[in-house]
């Protein structure tokens, strides 16, 4: 009888952990950015990045990053003679499956006199249990254009005090 019982405190335990939902991802991520996109002059640099990004559990959430292209930190991360900072007030949706794979959108919300605030459109798929996230951008609008650029950018996450285990 009592391994009976048992078994069925097991039986929802067991249910809760497959598959996943917006609710996979609560709390704090640090990403580590890493790509290429066009230069103002046509050629192509190289991004790298950093990032924190909070998910809510119900497909919203907020991030503040630090990223440079070409070498140059983006206009909001500061400069080497007003200081350097993370980029806050940026803004966003996602949308996990059932199969841990979902998209997200990160509105970057910068102030500009025409033209996108900047847009960020991300595919990902959420490993170990949620405690990982892996992106490809599949859109950009960078602030101030009308239509989206060539990206090749990519990151990786870990939840922030979870540890980096292995996927």
């Amino acid at each position: 009888m009592l391994t009976v019982l048992l078994s069925f405190s097991v039986i929802p335990a067991f249910a809760n952990d497959t598959g996943c939902s917006n609710a996979t991802l609560t709390g704090n991520y640090g990403f580590t950015i890493s790509g290429w996109r066009p230069n103002p002059d046509g050629t192509i640099g190289p991004i790298k990045g950093v990032a924190i990004t909070h998910f809510d559990g119900a497909g919203n959430l907020t991030q503040k990053d630090f990223v440079v292209q070409a070498g140059v930190p983006n206009p909001a991360n500061g400069n080497s003679e007003t200081g350097f900072h993370f980029s806050t007030g940026e803004t966003g949706t996602y949308t996990i499956n059932t199969d841990c794979t979902g998209s997200a959108e990160i509105d970057l919300n910068v102030p500009v006199p025409f033209g996108s605030t900047g847009v960020i459109k991300l595919m990902l798929v959420v490993t170990n249990s949620g405690r990982a996230i892996h992106t490809v951008v599949s859109e950009i609008t960078p602030p101030g254009s009308t239509k989206p650029v060539l990206d090749t950018t990519s990151s990786d996450a870990w939840k922030i005090g979870s540890g980096r285990d292995q996927d």
